[in-house]
């Protein structure tokens, strides 16, 4: 399971960490960046959620729904 951190740093910044965990233990940490802004923040999450997106595989294509279109 993956979930996304956000934690103050020692320079006043917000960091962005994407965290995996195995049976109730973080097992590996994947640092994403810092920002001060929050601009700079919401870019770093939506880069963790696209990091934790990559590994996921769909449960179905959505090539099947287009037969109509393809005849």
């Amino acid at each position: 399971m993956a979930f996304i951190r956000k934690f103050k740093t020692g320079s006043d910044a917000t960091g962005v960490q994407v965290c995996y965990k195995e049976q109730g233990k973080v097992v590996k940490t994947v640092h994403i960046g810092s920002a001060k802004t929050e601009q700079g923040i919401e870019k770093l999450l939506k880069k963790a959620q696209a990091v934790i997106d990559q590994d996921k595989v769909p449960l179905f294509s959505l090539e099947n729904f287009d037969r109509k279109n393809k005849k």
